[in-house]
């Protein structure tokens, strides 16, 4: 008898965890991650990732593309979504793909996400460095010069990722370009000889952006300094955009949120996963604990997941509330 009720008890469990997994609104359906090349975006696209799956989504790894590419593949279905949109920096490349009519874009995933210009602390002071603007007087921009060419050497960003677009045009504008070269190229290769010309004791100036471990090295205030530029200037659909804080200070970008960008097509057919896009957060300050811990060594494919995994711990009840959340919206 005791036999009989413990086989009934172990099928009703079975039925139970099977119809669950059945009642998954992801099940059967395979989805695509896209992000860039910046190996520092595997932990926030994972977080989705994992997400996803907790509604029984099949999610492959994320493909490695360039921005432009990203949201054209998203917007075409070949990819799924991106968890790496940054807002207002990718206007022009999210306008390009087809923008709203042909992806989804609902919530916030990160805020908080600065970008500008650094010079080492040592030279803004000696020199009385705060502004880009003062990058016109030759004998200033020769300060920078890393080549011998007399020209300040700025260290850009990786074409492609639409900071690039922005340095250029702020050269221009600011009147630069007789005094200043802006560097496009590998930004990985260029950072690591601003680091090496730092600990030098040269005098270094370059563009970097938070979430970024760079600034858990070079830490702003302590080791360099933000310049500000005389006025605001965007380019393309940024053009309109303000970038003075509201204590007045003028860092030449505004600050971006990060959002999460999805085919609408595809959203419109699964909304636990919009849900689950609009609803995401992640602090800032988390992403760069994480990179920081990349640049220390924990850099493999294995150490980043267990740092998901342990993010994921560390805030349980939220993310089981995503996931509640998203089922809700599939049933509704």
């Amino acid at each position: 008898m005791r036999k009989t009720a413990l086989i009934v008890a172990t099928l009703a469990t079975f039925t139970a965890s099977h119809s669950f997994a059945a009642d998954l609104p992801g099940k059967g359906i395979t989805v695509q991650p896209v992000m860039s090349t910046i190996a520092e975006e595997t932990f926030q696209t994972l977080i989705v990732s994992r997400a996803l799956e907790k509604l029984g989504y099949t999610v492959n790894k994320p493909d490695e593309v360039d921005y432009n590419v990203g949201y054209t593949s998203i917007a075409s279905g070949d990819a799924t979504f991106t968890a790496v949109n940054w807002q207002p920096l990718h206007d022009d490349m999210y306008s390009a793909a087809g923008g709203d009519q042909k992806l989804y874009r609902e919530g916030v995933y990160v805020t908080g996400a600065a970008q500008g210009y650094l010079i080492d602390k040592k030279t803004a002071e000696k020199y009385h460095i705060t502004n880009i603007d003062q990058l016109k007087d030759p004998k200033i921009a020769k300060l920078f010069d890393s080549n011998g060419d007399g020209k300040a050497d700025l260290t850009g960003c990786t074409p492609g990722w639409g900071c690039e677009t922005v340095i250029s045009h702020q050269v221009q504008a600011y009147g630069l370009s007789n005094t200043v070269e802006a560097n496009m190229g590998n930004y990985s290769a260029m950072v690591a000889d601003v680091l090496a010309r730092y600990k030098q004791g040269k005098p270094v100036l370059y563009y970097t952006w938070t979430p970024y471990w760079l600034s858990d090295v070079l830490k702003p205030g302590r080791d360099v300094v933000w310049l500000q530029v005389p006025f605001s200037s965007l380019p393309g659909a940024q053009s309109k955009v303000d970038t003075k804080l509201p204590n007045g200070a003028n860092y030449g970008f505004p600050v971006n949120v990060m959002r999460i960008v999805a085919n609408k097509a595809w959203a419109e057919k699964n909304p636990a996963a919009a849900k689950l896009f609009a609803e995401m957060k992640l602090p800032l300050t988390d992403i760069n604990a994480e990179n920081a811990a990349m640049r220390n060594g924990q850099n493999s494919e294995a150490a980043i997941n267990a740092h998901v995994d342990g993010w994921i711990k560390a805030h349980q009840a939220q993310f089981n509330q995503w996931i509640q959340d998203a089922e809700a919206a599939a049933k509704s």
